[in-house]
């Protein structure tokens, strides 16, 4: 016992060397850490969760769920996806920039993807098509293009197994306008 208190005494007691100096007029190199900064993204989503709004600088993306817009498997709007564009529409005109405003067509990992494709680009026409009339006086140029499945908004797939929801929320048109400074 008394041996390891005396070593540890001795180490405590001995004392410690002093850091080194550097000689006067030496220099060292100082490196920045410099990290990326992310977008900043803003999503507000509905409570029913078929209508999203994401801002990106000055870009606006509402995108409404296909369910909301269409019957399964059609590309024909309801009656109800009518009023809701219209909303969409009045958006447009009150925060919008002028421009183009692109409607982009959506599906799920469902079908074929020739199917999808033609599908999601038939879709997004119908809502130029409805948003041309709704936007006639607002100074901007309408673009419909259809992606099928290439752009999930989320996993049609999570650890081999379909998810519904995110399913769901990939079945979407996105209307995307420049907002206002």
């Amino acid at each position: 016992m008394f041996r390891s208190l005396s070593a540890a005494l001795v180490l405590a007691l001995s004392p410690t060397p002093a850091p080194e100096v550097p000689p006067a007029g030496a220099t060292g190199v100082v490196e920045d850490l410099v990290l990326p900064v992310e977008d900043i993204v803003g999503e507000v989503e509905s409570m029913d969760g078929t209508e999203s709004e994401t801002t990106r600088g000055q870009e606006v993306t509402v995108a409404l769920t296909s369910d909301v817009l269409f019957a399964v498997d059609k590309w024909r709007l309801t009656a109800s996806a009518r009023q809701r564009l219209a909303k969409v529409a009045e958006k447009v005109s009150a925060e919008g920039a002028g421009g183009v405003v692109r409607i982009e067509g959506h599906t799920d990992d469902q079908g074929a993807d020739a199917y999808n494709v033609t599908l999601s680009q038939r879709r997004a026409q119908a809502v130029l098509t409805a948003m041309h009339g709704l936007l006639a006086d607002a100074g901007v140029t309408l673009r419909a293009r259809g992606y099928g499945e290439s752009r999930p908004k989320l996993p049609n797939m999570v650890e081999g197994k379909p998810v519904a929801e995110n399913r769901a929320e990939n079945r979407r048109v996105e209307i995307t306008f420049t907002a206002k400074s």
